[in-house]
């Protein structure tokens, strides 16, 4: 049974995943090279966690589970944990240089699973000593509230890998749901076209930001407009997963709209950026076009 648990990068998705683990009992050691930023994801979780309490959906103490939590800069301190879950940027390379630094240091029977939105969890796994303990473990944004985790195999994941990685899902409290290791996966193959259409919606005057948001919601019934979802999970990740979509398929129909392009290359990358499809500088966010 995994009891310990580390996870790299303590962004958003890091920070996520350590205080649901921690939330359920698992200690977890969270790696992440800037100290910052580990100081910001510590701040995060417990401000996570203290919502959880207020509203009753936490077994236990916020403080019982902060002490579940520790940090470091190195990834020597993942010697002794069962698995590992990378949640650093979607970026293939990176991802691969993580990998091949991390197998040396971890235990012969240990797991590693990559939180990858859409890359080739076969290639990923091939940078590691380990393919048949690797896999994809998808976690939804924000992960404290999203039930679905995607579980992908590799080529090599073994089956015992898995089984386990499945079990540790349910003992988070989320759904399992196997997917095949397709660019995009499940979620964001049909998700994503879906954001970049919108952009081809909007770049070609067909509607506002305004209009195609609110079409999207009373329309469609959907909780979030496209756009406003596209700020919200970040525009360089969109374009990420739509340029893995379109290299991996090559078909035409999964292009980056050019809109798309332009609002990363100005660093209008969303809400975390703080402008986006919307401006969010003031109290109401105000659309950008």
């Amino acid at each position: 049974m995994i009891e310990k648990l580390g996870v790299i990068g303590a962004g958003q998705m890091g920070s996520g995943i350590a205080q649901v683990c921690a939330a359920n009992s698992i200690d977890v050691t969270v790696v992440d090279v800037s100290a910052d930023q580990l100081q910001r994801s510590i701040e995060a979780i417990t401000a996570g966690l203290e919502r959880q309490a207020s509203r009753g959906r936490l077994t236990g103490s916020v403080e019982d589970a902060m002490k579940r939590i520790s940090t470091a800069n190195e990834l020597s301190a993942l010697k002794d944990v069962d698995l590992v879950i990378e949640a650093a940027t979607e970026n293939e390379e990176v991802k691969k240089e993580i990998f091949r630094a991390l197998s040396p240091m971890l235990q012969p029977e240990a797991f590693i699973a990559t939180n990858t939105s859409s890359i080739s969890v076969t290639r990923l796994a091939a940078a590691t000593d380990r393919a048949g303990k690797f896999i994809g473990m998808h976690f939804m944004n924000p992960v404290p509230k999203m039930q679905l985790v995607e579980l992908i195999r590799g080529i090599a994941t073994e089956e015992e890998t898995f089984q386990a990685i499945k079990e540790l899902t349910e003992r988070l409290g989320k759904t399992p749901v196997s997917a095949e290791d397709f660019p995009a996966f499940i979620v964001n193959r049909i998700l994503l076209p879906m954001i970049n259409e919108a952009i081809y919606t909007l770049y070609e005057g067909v509607g506002s930001v305004e209009a195609i948001d609110t079409a999207m919601k009373l329309g469609a019934n959907h909780p979030m407009g496209p756009l406003e979802l596209a700020d919200f999970i970040g525009l360089d990740v969109c374009l990420a997963v739509m340029q893995v979509l379109y290299e991996g398929l090559a078909d035409s129909k999964y292009r980056p709209c050019p809109l798309l392009v332009k609002y990363v290359e100005a660093g209008w990358l969303g809400r975390k950026a703080n402008r986006g499809f919307y401006d969010y500088a003031g109290d109401t966010p105000v659309p950008t076009r």
